[in-house]
């Protein structure tokens, strides 16, 4: 179970990697050695008891998703569709109480889910991922993907909080700063607006970044959520050889 906190003064990273013995499964409920997540039927709760990496300090509590709609919206992410994207609950509402460390807040919240029938680095070459709440509380998602063979594959859509979603145009690429690691990234944004810029660096490694953006999109100013993925990094053994530290494995 990964967990990022990224509040001031009480940062944490946790993903410790479990065995088959320590995953249990049922149609409600999924859970990883200490920690689990479940439907109630009208929430999705996450109970976290993890240990963060690479220094060991304790990340424990809960978050919970309201959904203000399911989504059956499945889209592939690569030409021969064993790698797909689909959000489950765009728009939400999130509370978040954790005791280790204290924090407590609530407010707008996305879930989604990625999956694939391959490793990850065998169509693709990198992606740029965001997503954005607008003024009236829906989500637009942009999907931003290089193929190894094909050509580039763009989502874009636009989920509303009562459920309804459609494809909306690809606004232009726009080049961001790369990373203090080097990794290239861009944003898709208005081509009428202020170019994106980076408000936060919130991850920053060998092979991927998260960053908290402003950018515009349907002629609004707003903040962005953006991940680059660098796949090559990713799979090259320097970045293998590190990740052991940062994902220890139990059992």
């Amino acid at each position: 179970m990964n967990v990022a906190l990224y509040s001031p003064g009480a940062g944490r990273w946790a993903m410790t990697e479990r065995g088959q013995t320590q995953v249990q499964r049922s149609a409600r409920e999924f859970a990883v050695g200490p920690s689990r997540v479940h439907w109630d039927g009208q929430s999705v709760c996450f109970e976290l008891d993890e240990w963060a990496n690479p220094l060991p300090r304790r990340v424990r509590g809960r978050v919970r998703v309201h959904p203000q709609a399911l989504s059956t919206f499945v889209a592939p992410l690569d030409d021969g569709g064993s790698h797909r994207w689909g959000p489950i609950a765009p728009c939400s509402r999130v509370e978040v109480e954790f005791d280790e460390p204290g924090l407590r807040w609530a407010g707008h919240g996305y879930l989604d889910s990625n999956e694939g029938d391959e490793p990850i680095d065998r169509p693709f070459v990198d992606w740029d991922w965001s997503r954005a709440t607008l003024a009236d509380g829906s989500t637009a998602v942009v999907y931003d993907v290089r193929q190894k063979q094909g050509g580039d594959r763009v989502i874009t859509q636009h989920f509303h909080p009562d459920g309804r979603s459609e494809a909306f145009a690809a606004p232009p690429r726009q080049a961001l700063p790369r990373t203090a690691w080097r990794v290239a990234r861009s944003m898709r944004s208005d081509a009428d607006a202020a170019p994106p810029r980076v408000l936060r660096a919130l991850e920053d490694t060998p092979f991927y970044s998260r960053a908290l953006l402003e950018s515009s999109l349907f002629g609004q100013t707003v903040q962005s959520v953006h991940e680059s993925l660098d796949l090559p990094r990713l799979v090259s053994l320097p970045v293998r050889l590190m990740l052991p530290w940062r994902m220890p494995r139990r059992g």
